[in-house]
């Protein structure tokens, strides 16, 4: 099957060039001829002429049934649509004086996206300016963070400070069909 070009394509009265190439309904060469020429052949085989590739030299017609043409790619759009999978930004927040279990907590839950194939936004606030100058403790609690979830995700890029908020952003790592598939059965991983 031809590959013909997204943009709304000309056909049969529509197009005004002297001399096109035409191919036939079975994707055979017709040869050059006139436009008025190649529009009676496709008349005769009670199909449309739709003109493929404009930028030929001459411009390439195809013989074709064009409302069958398009149910079909609207049908394959629509397939490719449903398919895909949108990978949503989920956001954790942490302070610089987190517990430990809440600490495990918010772990747990980044581990529970990054599983789900959604990529985990970090971000530990610094609340008053005092905090703002221990940054190393920020970092630390980051590092932390980041090391805890490295089996499952890695970081997309180097974290960043943005006004009282210190942000990273995790991807999740692809997994392998056999940790899929263990997964789906139940059996729990080594998280711990």
């Amino acid at each position: 099957m031809y590959t013909i070009s997204k943009k709304e394509l000309l056909i049969n009265d529509e197009i005004r060039e002297k001399e096109v190439r035409v191919i036939g309904a079975e994707g055979e060469q017709l040869g050059v001829m006139s436009s008025d020429d190649a529009l009676k052949k496709a008349e005769e085989a009670d199909l449309d002429l739709v003109l493929i590739a404009p930028q030929g030299n001459p411009p390439v017609c195809r013989i074709m049934n064009y409302g069958k043409y398009r149910f079909e790619q609207a049908k394959r759009e629509k397939e490719a649509r449903k398919n895909q999978k949108q990978a949503e930004l989920k956001e954790i927040q942490m302070s610089l004086n987190i517990d430990t279990n809440d600490f495990n907590t918010k772990v747990n839950q980044a581990i529970k996206f990054l599983k789900n194939g959604d990529k985990v936004k970090l971000r530990v606030r610094f609340r008053r300016a005092r905090e703002l100058t221990h940054m190393n403790l920020g970092e630390e609690l980051m590092k932390k963070f980041v090391e805890a979830c490295a089996e499952f995700g890695s970081t997309e890029k180097a974290a960043v400070l943005e006004g009282k908020n210190y942000m990273i952003v995790i991807s999740p790592k692809s997994q392998t069909p056999a940790k899929k598939a263990k997964n789906a059965d139940g059996e729990s991983s080594d998280e711990q």
